[in-house]
């Protein structure tokens, strides 16, 4: 029995809880559940706020399980993860925000979420109101020795990109520490969420962060679909699959282009863009829109491709690949540009590890989690593509990484069109028995796993959603690989990891 399956039997079993069982646990058991974290032995998916209590999303590799547990919040406190696995600081300090719950033994008990604008406190929770004093100012983490010195960046920045504080502090041009400040872009999902019917929750979900639209439909819809025990039409999966690769192929192209352009090659961006421009002009002939917005729903797809989609995509596979390989060569022979990118910004494979981080980013440090491998979801499991990976964990190995899904995603696209099977293109939802139900679901974006975690009233309403972007496990080791690289750097390891502020923010 693995370490998942006997925490689960140690519980109390809630109902009605699909596809992965939820349990109860004491005190006793959450701390078990943080130990077991902190030795490596489960990866945290997870970690959110639920009225009075905490769910807690593990994943375990061997056996390959994924199970939530439950601590109820005596008096609105619980034992803190955090002061033993530094990975749930920041989900335990937005908890400690929006819930006002309280977090035993939290080593920074700093807001996280909350900037003292909301007119109220743990606006989940008891909704108090802020007082007269308002909130003190933010507090970065002090930094000493001779010459060393602070750069303020943001939240404002001169690009066209969402708004995050960066505290740098240097000595010399050599970052001694980087210290990030988000939540600027804070929208309330969860709380728009609450009450809603599944139609208008799986609009908020697909703007939770906008490049990832369709990672974010599909996993709400699958998410919906677990809970209500309904299975989409196989046309409406393998199209859900082929938007999900036609996303994943015009994120990497604009972020391959953008990390060129930002060590001064701005060669590659054009040609990516361009590149990117096509698949977005695809995209909006094939399903009605450039990002493929509202276009997965629960129960399958909301209008089926258009008549010519499949040969738009085509063309647009065919120009991509007459052009793919000399950008390859360009980018693995400039010399200028193998100067800014081999050994700048390494992230270790024990951090990355320990982070659950995925994605391309975990995947450029010897990391080989896919959601779509493990624990797998249709139509992948009948696809044939590899996942790429790298070990040296620097900002070359993080666009080799983009590189290469970029090509095996070209394949996935082809495949999915040569196999779309005929027929409906959704299933009718069942009608509301009076039970409350759960659903979860994890599905693989572009830049990594995202998880949603629903719990459908007994009128079929959302009565709480979770969703949770890998930026929230991917943040952090950014303020670890830019600590002894210079100033100059920070934009290039950034765009390397592409972090999404919106879907961190919430």
């Amino acid at each position: 029995m693995g370490a998942i399956a006997e925490l689960l039997d140690s519980g109390q079993a809630a109902t009605e809880s699909r596809p992965w069982p939820r349990t109860i646990i004491g005190e006793a058991g959450w701390q078990l559940a943080a130990d077991l974290l902190a030795s490596g032995e489960l990866t945290l998916l997870g970690l959110w706020g639920d009225g009075d209590r905490v769910h807690m999303a593990l994943f375990e590799t061997a056996p390959m399980a994924i199970g939530v547990v439950t601590v109820v919040c005596r008096e609105g406190r619980f034992p803190s993860v955090g002061r033993l696995h530094p990975p749930a600081l920041r989900p335990e300090r937005a908890i400690r925000d929006l819930f006002g719950l309280e977090p035993e033994g939290l080593p920074d008990a700093r807001g996280w979420l909350d900037h003292g604008r909301w007119g109220v406190r743990a606006p989940l929770g008891a909704a108090t109101a802020v007082a007269a004093d308002g909130t003190p100012p933010y507090r970065f983490l002090p930094v000493e020795g001779e010459g060393v010195h602070q750069i303020p960046v943001g939240p404002v920045h001169a690009g066209i990109i969402e708004p995050g504080h960066f505290r740098f502090s240097a000595n010399g041009e050599t970052v001694v520490r980087l210290e990030e400040r988000l939540g600027y872009v804070h929208k309330g999902v969860e709380a728009l969420m609450a009450g809603s019917d599944l139609a208008r929750a799986a609009r908020l979900a697909g703007r939770v962060s906008g490049d990832s639209t369709v990672a974010y439909a599909l996993a709400f819809a699958r998410a919906a679909e677990a809970a209500l025990g309904v299975e989409p039409p196989a046309r409406a999966v393998w199209l859900r699959a082929l938007m999900a690769e036609v996303e994943r192929v015009a994120n990497h192209l604009g972020d391959i282009g953008a990390v060129c352009n930002d060590a001064s090659f701005s060669l590659m961006l054009a040609q990516c863009s361009v590149l990117r421009e096509r698949f977005l002009r695809a995209a909006d002939d094939a399903f009605g829109h450039r990002l493929m917005r509202d276009c997965i729903v629960p129960g399958g797809i909301a209008a089926d491709i258009a008549a010519d989609g499949a040969a738009v995509l085509r063309a647009a596979i065919a120009d991509t690949r007459r052009q793919w390989p000399r950008l390859v060569s360009i980018f693995d022979t400039t010399a200028s540009l193998q100067e800014r990118t081999v050994t700048t910004g390494v992230l270790t494979a024990s951090l990355a590890q320990q982070w659950g981080c995925g994605g391309f980013v975990g995947r450029a440090s010897g990391g080989t989690f896919d959601a779509r491998k493990l624990p797998g979801y249709p139509p992948y499991e009948q696809l044939d593509f590899k996942v790429p990976a790298y070990t040296s964990g620097d900002v070359n190995a993080r666009v080799w990484v983009r590189i290469h899904e970029v090509e095996h995603s070209l394949g996935l696209i082809e495949q999915i069109l040569d196999r779309l099977p005929s027929g409906p293109i959704a299933a009718a939802l069942p009608v509301p028995n009076g039970v409350e139900r759960e659903g979860a679901a994890l599905v693989e974006g572009f830049r990594g796993d995202v998880l949603v975690w629903l719990r459908l009233d007994g009128a079929g309403r959302v009565a709480r959603c979770h969703p949770r972007d890998p930026s929230w496990f991917q943040w952090p080791l950014l303020e670890a690989v830019i600590e002894g690289n210079i100033v100059a750097d920070f934009p290039l390891c950034n765009k390397s990891f592409n972090c999404s502020y919106s879907g961190h923010d919430l």
